[in-house]
């Protein structure tokens, strides 16, 4: 591995130095800053982001559960409760094979988040979670639930937890998590991701976060077409026309749109200028610049050819640079 990588600062937290702090107490098992992070976080974006980092963190002790202990009918208590149920449940099916086991833990994330929904009805976070945990109802013949297979707003789209994702859009639309769990769940059962995508893109307003959703959807398709060797050129993915307009589409609607980079989730800005690299657009170093230390392992890891994203990130990073310098 090259050695500037230890100059690299990949932290879920990003430039969020309060959630860090947080995060570092969540894994010493002390749930105090956890409840005053939330406690003064004042928009369900943040709301969202910052509960699903600290959940990460939270599903590896008991801290949580301790404070639902001590404070059992504080809110923001039952959200991350159901946060970190939900965590540990997706967690257990990627670990797991045919999902053995885990039929008592995705019970137990539901009521949770049913718990959190009834204390909070205007939070979207346990809707979200909802959204999150059906990602594990891929069979149709067995339908963990109706909510997870209705059909879709236009013909084009698949089946899907359509009215899950209603319900959070009704809370905070939009919302960001939200449509990431949607693209996810869609990506679980096979086909349909890039579709989703372009539609949420075509629905979504100038400076819209969402506007990055085809990223996720392309590099993905990109990483399975490779695995199986669908792929006769991995340079002809990227300069595809239309993989190419919706690149440009979130470095021009959304990326061009933002005054405030720290305010930004340092995946999507990975995504972006690993992106752009690809395609061989202008653009790169701004996103570069705006990342700053915080590279992320996605989507280096599903793009790169060595096991070193680090090395891959660095060197994308010295060719847009230079590649700006001499325009």
């Amino acid at each position: 591995m090259a050695g500037n990588s230890m100059f690299l600062t990949p932290h879920p937290a990003g430039q969020d130095e309060d959630l860090r702090l947080a995060l570092e107490d969540l894994l010493l098992d002390r749930w105090l800053s956890t409840k005053s992070l939330l406690a003064n976080t004042h928009t369900w974006a943040l709301r969202t982001s910052r509960s699903q980092v600290l959940a990460a963190g939270a599903a590896m002790g008991e801290a949580i559960t301790a404070w639902c202990a001590e404070e059992p009918a504080d809110a923001n208590a039952l959200v991350m409760r159901a946060r970190v149920l939900t965590h540990r449940v997706l967690s257990a099916h990627r670990l797991t094979t045919r999902g053995h086991g885990l039929l008592p833990r995705l019970s137990a994330a539901r009521a949770a988040c049913e718990d959190a929904a009834r204390r909070w009805p205007a939070d979207p976070v346990p809707w979200v979670c909802m959204l999150a945990l059906a990602q594990l109802d891929v069979d149709h013949r067995h339908r963990h639930s109706v909510d997870h297979w209705a059909n879709p707003p236009e013909a084009m789209l698949p089946c899907g937890p359509w009215p899950l994702l209603w319900q959070v859009d009704r809370r905070d639309s939009p919302n960001r998590e939200a449509y990431h769990r949607m693209l996810q769940c869609i990506q679980a059962r096979g086909q349909g991701a890039v579709d989703f995508t372009r539609w949420v893109a075509s629905q979504a307003k100038p400076g819209s976060v969402l506007l990055t959703l085809p990223l996720y959807a392309y590099v993905e398709d990109f990483r399975i077409r490779t695995a199986s060797g669908q792929l006769a050129s991995t340079l002809g993915y990227w300069t595809n026309e239309q993989v190419r307009y919706y690149v440009e589409l979130a470095r021009d609607g959304w990326f061009a749109h933002i005054t405030d980079w720290t305010a930004c989730s340092m995946v999507d800005l990975n995504y972006l200028a690993c992106t752009l690299t690809a395609c061989g657009l202008p653009g790169a170093a701004e996103a570069f610049e705006a990342i700053g230390s915080f590279a992320m392992p996605a989507p280096w890891q599903q793009v790169s050819e060595t096991r070193w994203w680090q090395d891959d990130f660095l060197q994308a990073r010295a060719f847009a640079l230079r590649r700006r310098s001499i325009r």
